[in-house]
């Protein structure tokens, strides 16, 4: 016990005051967590995505397997939230309101500020690269799921071609297979932005939680927390040695999966109306949870 509570305060506290004050902000002010959330989406997010691609100097064979075991164990997560989601007889709103806030999690905002105190700098490449992974697949996947809520499959695809950070990754693509040089001005204000978007994601992240209500969802949020910070773990730190996932990268993406729902997936229910309201409230629970799970798993991987 004694070994939690520095593990707590060092590495899970700082994160938690910053969130904080974006919900203190939220409760004496009247500001719209909606503005920052589009910053958020359409700047430092992007910028924060190709900066890690560009500076992340892990070998390519590194980066594949890295890469594939973060796709496989999300999508683990996901199918595993279906069938349970399918069993219990939720409506379509609300089986894409449970899947998202299963499969995708707080990687940015969240996990990479406990990882990089946990673990340092070596975990936080390995841990970039799932939020990268994670990232793209709640921008386009989580898309398509949240559109399904409501939309059909052919305009939740073509919802694909209006996110910036699909762009991001690819930019950042021809960026590391060219001999491209960015103009100083323009990598530095990058620069800037990338560093203002962790900060600003944990603010977003008090403003949002700010809002969460409950209604009667005691069964599927009970469930959806369970996935998200007891069996999304577990299943990851089981399989990924399968993978050839060890050390620092199985520390970084371990805890990248164990973290609460992502405050990504409440702009996501707002902008398909899918369920809102319930995925806050999963976002909300989690998020006060995850310091329960997340010390004595920081315990066990070796911080």
């Amino acid at each position: 016990m004694s070994q939690l509570i520095p593990l707590f305060l060092n590495n899970l506290l700082p994160v938690l005051l910053v969130a904080a004050s974006g919900f203190l902000l939220s409760k004496f002010t009247a500001l719209d967590p909606s503005s920052l959330s589009k910053i958020i989406f359409y700047i430092f997010g992007p910028c924060l995505v190709f900066s890690l691609l560009t500076q992340n100097q892990l070998t390519h064979e590194d980066i594949l397997r890295v890469t594939l075991f973060s796709v496989f164990s999300i999508l683990a997560i996901g199918l595993l939230a279906w069938m349970i989601g399918k069993s219990i007889g939720l409506s379509r709103s609300m089986l894409a309101s449970f899947i998202i806030t299963c499969m995708f999690m707080n990687a940015g905002n969240y996990g990479l500020s406990v990882v990089l105190f946990a673990f340092g700098n070596t975990a936080l490449k390995y841990a970039s690269i799932y939020f990268v992974i994670s990232g793209i697949l709640a921008y386009s996947l989580g898309v398509i799921i949240a559109s399904l809520g409501s939309t059909s499959f052919k305009e939740a695809f073509l919802n694909l071609f209006k996110i910036p950070m699909v762009y991001a990754v690819i930019i950042a693509i021809f960026y590391n297979l060219t001999s491209w040089e960015i103009p100083v001005p323009l990598y530095r204000a990058i620069e800037i932005l990338s560093q203002a978007s962790i900060p600003a994601m944990i603010i977003l992240l008090g403003l949002q939680l700010r809002t969460a209500k409950w209604r009667q969802y005691t069964k599927p949020l009970i469930l959806a927390s369970i996935l998200r910070l007891i069996v999304a773990p577990l299943l990851t730190f089981l399989i990924s040695p399968l993978f050839g996932i060890l050390s620092y990268a199985r520390q970084a993406i371990v805890i990248e999966s164990a973290m609460p729902s992502a405050v990504l997936t409440t702009v996501l229910a707002t902008e398909y109306d899918t369920e809102p309201s319930f995925v806050t409230s999963v976002v909300f629970t989690t998020t006060l949870l995850s310091p329960i799970t997340l010390t004595p798993l920081l315990a066990i991987m070796g911080a």
